[in-house]
């Protein structure tokens, strides 16, 4: 009995330390694909696209502090013609955060 609950314990733990792992590798992928070519690998937006179109960096001071509905609700809106779906946004969302902190 003690030997099942730490082995659920563990499984646990692992669940959850890697749930959010998935969805940054997921919107890593998604990000690559869709949305690095204008914001550049670092989103920085220092690409050519990025500086005709005016775009910022995700890591301007006030877009560090901007909500995962905020960046849901611009994504949806901005990038709608990007074939993404909701779960794919909020995936590239989580992969924002960590290029935020990099």
């Amino acid at each position: 009995m003690i030997l099942r609950n730490r082995a659920a314990a563990v499984i646990l733990l692992a669940t959850s330390l890697t749930g959010t792992g998935f969805a940054e590798e997921r919107g890593a992928a998604i990000f690559k694909a869709k949305c690095m070519s204008c914001h550049d690998a670092n989103g920085l937006a220092t690409t050519p696209v990025a500086k005709s179109s005016n775009m910022r960096s995700f890591k301007a001071p006030d877009i560090l502090n901007w909500t995962d509905a905020q960046f849901i609700a611009f994504i949806t809106t901005a990038y709608k013609n990007k074939g993404m779906t909701d779960a794919q946004i909020k995936d590239v969302v989580a992969y924002i955060h960590t290029l935020q902190k990099r």
